[in-house]
């Protein structure tokens, strides 16, 4: 059981199960029955206790900023045989790194005399300077009054431009007006006109000098004004990298081999080349970290949500999730070397024994049937898919051959073009969305609203791919229309008419608390695994390239 008595390692009861012969695979897995029970120790203990407060978000009564928490649990077995399990939380808790009953931080950067907390008062220090001369009013007048002369100088010099052009419209009327005055008065008339221009020129040369001398003169003031801002600023900087470099190798992760790496060397061969904010941070790496600090060998491990949803990403209360893997997979991939771990099931998929079901086909075009757990395009490690499918059956066709796309898990009808020019034809229709598609789905609950709208914008969770996150300042528009069919034993069919195509929109939209707030069912990123995902592309309707016939096609849902 769940002991907070000062203890990490916690019993527990595996006398019904087999030891699993494998350690999980972190990044898709479903949990071992044992890593059930010591989740469920953890989650009783959580719904009780009084050791420590913090706002998970599902009590109305609390106050303060509600933020769920990622927990992880780990089976070990012991020197002595005995199995037991470890647990952990991601990140910081009730402003702590350290709770009885969980694992330590692989570095506590809380640690009052550490060179992280020492350093981070003295940036506190700098930021305080820095506020302080940036809201100085001696500076604020001089960013006024450099801002008003700039301004001034673009509406007088405008302005005078406008008033010499309308003279100078003037003069020239004149000069018209000239030539119709006797010959002897012309040439003084034509000089005087000429003087009028050449003074005309002379005020706009020194009118433009004036302003770029006085606006010198103040950009000069309010720059040494600044530069003691700059110097803190580039203190700052300097001082935060030196910190993060300082904590990255403070981060040294050790393996079942025995072998130890810090954050620096295990990111430096990623695509992005550095560690990301907050890595090594999270629960899985904390649970390996103290296993093989304590000789104590993994066995099996999962994490589950604990609490309210972020506002950007999907994620349900008590619900198991898998890691993370901008963060932890470099992590975690060398901290399991050495054990016998579980194969990624993404790579384990087998092609596809039948024939793709042609729905319709003419010169022009066809469609087919995509099967779930199928891929429209070839993957790093699977080839067979829709596309090298149709490029065996068609081997005489140009042009990119599908116009869209469907997830790996959706099934449904997928447009296939012949030819460049059909391509570029249907390509148009799906940008104009004069195309229109109808999904049919299984909701996990039953859903309150008829029908709606749901636009809830996505991007790629650069930490998480490929989940999608909901990002109001950099995701692009994404819009839903739904209609429920029917509400059956706790679940809701649904049509989806998607008015955009983002990757992952209708379960986003599905999922996501400021959705339908109910994942698809089967949906193993945004909800709950099952037998498949319960999202099927039924119906689909275009123009014909050729013939300028409306056509529309229907292929039943398999569920």
């Amino acid at each position: 059981m769940f002991k907070t008595d000062g203890s990490y390692v916690h019993s527990l009861d595996t006398s019904e199960v087999a030891i699993p012969e494998l350690f999980t695979f972190p990044f898709y897995y479903e949990p071992h029955e044992w890593c059930k029970k010591a989740s469920e120790e953890i989650q009783n203990y959580l719904e009780t206790q009084t050791d420590f407060q913090h706002n998970f978000g599902l009590d109305n009564s609390q106050n303060g900023l509600e933020i769920g928490k990622m927990f992880g649990v780990m089976i070990v077995q012991q020197p002595n045989n005995e199995l037991g399990y470890l647990a952990s939380f991601s990140g910081k808790l009730a402003e702590s790194n350290f709770l009885k009953g969980f694992v330590p931080p692989i570095y506590d950067t809380l640690q009052p005399d550490g060179f992280y907390k020492q350093g981070e008062a003295y940036l506190n220090t700098l930021n305080s300077q820095i506020e302080a001369l940036e809201q100085a009013e001696i500076l604020l007048e001089a960013k006024t009054a450099f801002a008003d002369l700039k301004q001034e100088s673009q509406t007088t010099i405008e302005a005078f431009k406008r008033e010499a052009k309308l003279k100078k419209k003037s003069r020239q009327e004149k000069r018209q007006a000239i030539l119709k005055h006797p010959s002897n008065e012309q040439e003084k008339l034509l000089e005087d006109l000429k003087q009028e221009s050449i003074q005309s020129n002379l005020k706009l040369k020194y009118l433009k000098r004036n302003y770029e001398q006085a606006l010198i003169k103040a950009e000069a003031n309010l720059n040494q004004l600044e530069a003691p801002i700059l110097k803190l600023k580039a203190e700052r900087k300097a001082l935060s990298a030196r910190l993060q470099q300082q904590i990255h190798e403070q981060y040294q992760f050790k393996n079942a081999n025995g072998d130890s790496k810090d954050l620096i060397s295990i990111f430096k061969q990623t695509e992005l080349g550095y560690p990301p904010a907050a890595a090594g941070e999270c629960a899985a790496p904390k649970l390996f970290q103290f296993a093989y600090t304590h000789h104590l060998k993994p066995i099996a491990m999962a994490e589950f949500w604990w609490g309210i949803s972020p506002n950007a990403e999907v994620r349900k209360h008590k619900q198991f999730y898998p890691s993370c893997r901008g963060k932890c997979e470099p992590i975690l991939g060398f901290m399991m070397q050495g054990l016998n771990v579980e194969p990624n099931p993404m790579e384990q998929i087998t092609n596809l024994d039948i024939d793709l079901e042609i729905v319709f086909e003419d010169e022009y075009l066809l469609l087919v049937n995509k099967p779930h757990e199928f891929l429209s395009v070839p993957g790093k490690s699977i080839k067979d898919s829709v596309l090298t499918r149709m490029q065996n059956y068609l081997p005489d066709a140009s042009g990119p051959l599908l116009v869209h796309r469907l997830d790996m898990s959706t099934s449904g009808l997928l447009l296939v073009a012949k030819n460049e020019k059909t391509y570029k034809n249907l390509q148009k229709q799906f940008i104009d969305r004069s195309v229109k598609k109808r999904y049919v789905a299984v909701l996990d609950g039953e859903l309150q609203h008829q029908q709606g709208e749901i636009e809830l914008p996505l991007r790629v969770d650069l930490n998480n791919r490929p989940r999608q996150l909901v990002c109001y300042h950099y995701g692009k528009p994404a819009k839903t229309k739904f209609e429920v069919i029917e509400i059956k034993d706790g679940k809701t069919r649904v049509y989806f008419y998607p008015i955009t195509g983002r990757t992952h929109q209708l379960r986003v939209h599905a999922a996501h608390k400021n959705g339908l707030h109910l994942p698809i069912v089967g949906d193993d990123l945004y909800g709950r695994s099952t037998d498949r995902l319960y999202l099927h592309a039924e119906t689909i309707a275009f123009e014909h390239p050729v013939k300028k016939e409306w056509m529309a096609f229907s292929c039943k849902a398999p569920f």
